[in-house]
């Protein structure tokens, strides 16, 4: 059985000049891909990434924490409310998404699949007009990548859509919604940059590829650590992009490593 996957990434964005210092840091600056300690071969398992920002309201954050404490000073419950009529019990829901998932096996229908296999291809090529304009412009291509991967979560999705309504198939407009959902979560994070998905090099990272392939002759050894703090002092990239570099040099087989990974040496 396929299951669709989505996951969230926090962000909390500067506050104004006359407001106080946050007290937690994962403060705005820092983009949220240095601030979720995720591989990009674990980020590209989930079919929809969503990344939520914290946006200072001073109106909001009055609401919010009235509403909390409100709830604290009545014993950790909320006020009694009357649920309206088109609300589902939480046991009635609970029933229906199990007997969903035990009963309920869409498939795409021929005229769904054709859509999905011409969405990947236009989609494929509009990324690929995108880094040759950049290349051609001096500017470094964003490198976003459209695999198998990326399309078989779109599928999922569609199944899943299917799959709330109890339907045995996929429709084109299954499709549609899935796309749309993937191209406002995950394809709009990874082109702004607060992702990166398997198989894309973002412009730190490929910085520091092409100083360690111009600065470690073929076939020479080096000390991982070493490597990467003169990267670092350099002012190439920080510890994370170098050494996320490194790991996609050596997956590719241009760059191997020794004694678990503390030496490197150069392939090709």
């Amino acid at each position: 059985m396929r299951r669709s996957r989505c996951a969230f990434g926090g962000r909390l964005l500067p506050s104004p000049p006359d407001a106080p210092a946050p007290i937690s840091h994962p403060s705005s600056p820092f983009p949220p891909s240095s601030q979720v300690d995720f591989q990009s071969t674990i980020l590209s398992r989930f079919d929809m990434i969503f990344v939520l920002r914290d946006l200072y309201d001073r109106e909001k954050d009055l609401t919010l924490a009235a509403h909390v404490i409100d709830i604290h000073m009545q014993g950790g419950s909320a006020a009694p409310r009357e649920p309206p009529e088109d609300e589902l019990e939480v046991r009635k829901l609970k029933r229906y998404v199990a007997y969903a998932r035990a009963k309920c096996h869409p498939r795409l229908t021929e005229a769904a699949a054709e859509e999905l296999e011409n969405h990947y291809v236009r989609i494929r090529a509009n990324l690929h007009a995108n880094d040759q304009e950049a290349e051609a412009s001096g500017r470094a291509p964003r490198a976003v990548p459209i695999t198998v991967r990326q399309l078989e979560a779109i599928i999922r999705i569609s199944e899943s859509l299917a799959k709330m309504r109890l339907s045995p198939t996929a429709t084109e407009q299954d499709v549609h919604v899935a796309i749309e959902l993937f191209r406002v979560s995950t394809l709009q994070a990874a082109l702004m940059g607060d992702i990166e998905l398997e198989g894309g090099t973002g412009d730190a990272e490929r910085k520091c590829e092409q100083y360690f392939a111009e600065n470690v002759p073929i076939r020479s050894a080096v000390g991982r650590s070493k490597l990467v703090n003169d990267a670092v002092t350099k002012g190439v990239g920080d510890s994370r992009a170098c050494n996320r570099a490194l790991n996609a040099l050596v997956s590719r087989g241009e760059f191997g490593e020794r004694h678990g990974g503390k030496t490197v040496f150069r392939n090709m």
